[in-house]
């Protein structure tokens, strides 16, 4: 008894050591990226809950809306250097991503992210925008459009998951998206997992394509990896099939200029379960296939997805 006593008390005490060191290193690893990665432009707040944009251009508005773990560096790396001469580009962190803080825990839908930067649009005074979402943005971009189909004038879906697939569901985000272990897991993998891991999970979203030089460091592999960060981005990708599945019925209402394009080469988010279905479900919509291009045609196929941001304005006639 007093052995196994004594062997309880060497693991609750290695237990607390190692959840000490984890804290340690999470505190430490978040401060550094937050100074590392400061917040690039601006914030404005909705009912008190802040959402970071970047803004710079004239013209017709034109908004970007990243993926999952994304943050507006992935538009600001290259592509609104292409648009900026001709538009006024406003580019959001979504919520949970980047430097906007989570709507919440759980439960957080695309309808709720999509009346958040709504709101956030009007706010910032911007007239009817060009919406273009890359991958979960995509998602964002059409709930916008269904819900809100006032507020904008044309949509672009660039890799975009617009339909519920077939599956199961990933069992890495399902687990991290669960109450307590979800929490737990966020700090380990906050405080452990290294930057080179990340970025190899970077190179597997860009194949067959190569990412561009610099890109990685440009981004903030560091803000990927801090716990809020990665709780936000699990509960979005577990819950968004579903989502999809009530979204999804309402796309043939639209009436609005759509511009679809998608690489046959994407395996993240397969273009004949969301895009072709998409272009066939809409009359307005218009589907460009880039062949051999991954799931960052914004990057592998910049001037193509500049194109079809360029033709959504022309069809919408605001340019």
């Amino acid at each position: 008894m007093m052995l196994l006593l004594r062997l309880l008390v060497a693991l609750a005490l290695l237990v607390a050591i190692v959840a000490a060191i984890t804290m340690v290193r999470v505190s430490k690893r978040v401060a550094t990226a937050e100074e590392a990665y400061p917040p690039e432009g601006q914030f404005v707040e909705v009912d008190g809950h802040p959402i970071h944009y970047v803004q710079t251009g004239s013209g017709p508005d034109l908004v970007l809306l990243h993926g999952a773990s994304g943050n507006t560096r992935d538009m600001t790396f290259s592509l609104v250097d292409q648009l900026s001469d001709r538009f006024r580009v406003t580019v959001f962190d979504r919520p949970g991503l980047g430097h906007t803080p989570r709507l919440a825990a759980s439960g957080v839908t695309l309808e709720d992210q999509a009346d958040l930067l709504v709101a956030a649009s009007q706010q910032l005074g911007l007239a009817r925008p060009v919406v273009a979402g890359q991958s979960f943005g995509g998602a964002v971009t059409m709930a916008w459009a269904v819900h809100h189909p006032d507020t904008l004038s044309a949509a672009v879906s660039i890799a975009g998951a617009t339909y519920p697939w077939p599956g199961d569901l990933d069992a890495f985000y399902a687990t991290l998206a669960r109450p307590v272990i979800g929490p737990v897991m966020s700090r380990l993998l906050g405080a452990f997992v290294t930057e080179d891991y990340v970025r190899n999970a970077i190179e597997g979203v860009f194949a067959p394509n190569t990412q561009p030089d610099g890109y990685a460091d440009y981004i903030g592999v560091p803000l990927v990896l801090r716990p809020r960060s990665l709780l936000a981005n699990a509960q979005q990708r577990t819950e968004l099939r579903e989502h999809l599945r009530a979204l999804s019925p309402r796309y043939p209402e639209l009436t609005l200029p759509i511009e679809v394009i998608h690489g046959d080469a994407d395996d993240t988010v397969a273009i004949s379960i969301h895009s072709e279905e998409l272009a066939r479900n809409v009359e307005s919509a218009q589907l460009t296939r880039l062949p051999g291009i991954g799931h960052m045609p914004h990057h592998a196929a910049e001037a193509a997805v500049v194109e079809a941001i360029d033709r959504a304005a022309d069809r919408a006639g605001i340019r």
